[in-house]
């Protein structure tokens, strides 16, 4: 019987030690995602604040007559409160699959209430919910500035109007090139 070499088994043993500090590093993304659940909650204070100064504002007295908030300031109210939820979508997605994905799985048991695609989005799908979500944000983000040039508070700035399309088409593009590429890669996956 062979006697075992001291050097391998040191080798060995430096390996084993190195892998496993290297495997439980991934512990240091989760306080990222507690920041990110603070910044789920940023987002809720600022939804409410929205909501409540907007509402406020949903009929006034003028001169003894009662107004009510004129459709385009209400479709723009609508907007914005769409574009936080997406957002805050979005940060919940990121929180959920990136810690699955890379810190550990969620033992949520066999909740009823559980989302169906957690434990399912795989870095691929993640960045492709991302995209489009930041597109979806954007497509909102410059529906309420077109919305914004009829109304005569806010001076028409074509310059800036130009850039957000700009911007907005460059997600889109992004988009459509992250898809295509997943796309490619899952076939080439396949042919091999």
């Amino acid at each position: 019987m062979a006697k075992p070499d001291p050097i391998e088994a040191t080798k060995n043993a430096l390996e084993n030690t190195l892998e496993g500090g290297l495997f439980a590093s991934r512990w240091v993304m989760a306080p990222f995602y507690v920041g990110l659940v603070a910044s789920l909650v940023v987002l809720l204070v600022v939804f409410i604040a929205e909501l409540v100064a907007e509402v406020s504002h949903l009929f006034y007295f003028e001169e003894g007559v009662l107004h009510f908030m004129d459709p385009e300031k209400g479709i723009l109210l609508a907007l914005t409160l769409i574009d936080l939820s997406l957002a805050a979508n979005l940060v919940l997605i990121v929180i959920f699959s990136g810690y699955e994905n890379f810190v550990s799985k969620i033992n949520a048991g066999r909740r009823e209430d559980r989302p169906e695609w957690m434990g399912t989005i795989d870095f691929s799908a993640l960045k492709l919910k991302l995209i489009a979500s930041i597109v979806a944000i954007s497509g909102i983000a410059l529906l309420k500035a077109f919305l914004e040039i009829q109304d005569p508070e806010h001076a028409l700035d074509v310059t800036h109007l130009m850039w957000m399309v700009i911007i907005h088409l460059t997600f889109v593009a992004s988009g459509v090139l992250l898809a295509v590429m997943d796309w490619l890669s899952s076939r080439s996956g396949k042919a091999h």
